[in-house]
């Protein structure tokens, strides 16, 4: 779920090879019985205003992406929104649904652009050591978010309508652990070496625009970070 604040302006996403999502937040399920009905009275509205906003010709790219998820516990109006890697693959099926987005940039990439079988990234965020833990893809494309209308939810927004939602969500499934875990510290490093030698993550959004919960990322971002996790850490970044 969507912690952050970033600005409502949609960035432009015409040239993208590949997106990564970044979710903040829990990854709970919705249990409140007013919200699976809210969302069947929403299906319908939610379905047209899927289909009625596409982002230009980004639809038309293979994506990738990157979903932040905090895997320690912290609590929202009593709720305890941790949802790690761990908890993912605990799920039934290990697939859960990425409810909780209220971001709209987030939300445009979420709703437009995800394609069932898109890869990506599941990153921990908000937490004492942030970094990639492994690989999930989406196998549900954007329908209504339930939360928006659940009162006891932590992500309710009481000015989202059910004939005309704001948000919406998909469904993620778990692929595969990394070999191992990627940490932000490692990333840095990279980050900083290629804006001096005009490397593949120079301009990664993680570094750029760290507080958009939802973040592209190029091709060549993906490929080079899969890349280090068939070499060791950095010596200085060991325990």
């Amino acid at each position: 779920k969507s912690t952050a604040r970033a600005s409502d302006q949609q960035q432009s996403i015409i040239n993208m090879a590949t997106i990564t999502v970044t979710k903040m937040g829990s990854k709970r399920k919705a249990t409140n019985p007013g919200s699976q009905k809210a969302l069947k009275n929403a299906l319908a509205a939610g379905r047209r205003m899927s289909t009625a906003n596409p982002s230009s010709n980004a639809m038309l790219y293979k994506t990738k992406w990157l979903f932040k998820s905090e895997p320690d516990s912290r609590f929202e109006n009593g709720v305890d929104i941790k949802f790690g890697f761990e908890d993912l693959k605990n799920q039934p099926d290990q697939t859960t649904q990425w409810d909780g987005v209220r971001n709209f940039q987030a939300r445009n990439l979420m709703r437009d652009c995800m394609k069932n079988g898109h890869l990506g990234f599941f990153y921990h965020s908000n937490c004492k050591d942030p970094g990639i833990a492994g690989i999930i893809k989406v196998v549900k494309e954007s329908y209504v978010d339930p939360t928006q209308f659940d009162r006891e939810d932590p992500h309710f927004d009481s000015t989202s309508l059910q004939k005309s939602p704001k948000w919406f969500m998909v469904d993620v499934k778990y692929v595969r652990d990394l070999k191992r875990f990627i940490p932000l510290s490692e990333l840095k490093v990279h980050h900083e070496k290629h804006k001096a030698d005009d490397g593949p993550l120079k301009n990664m959004k993680l570094f750029t625009n760290r507080r958009l919960s939802v973040q592209p990322v190029t091709d060549e971002e993906y490929k080079y970070i899969l890349s280090i996790e068939e070499k060791e850490a950095p010596k200085k970044l060991r325990n």
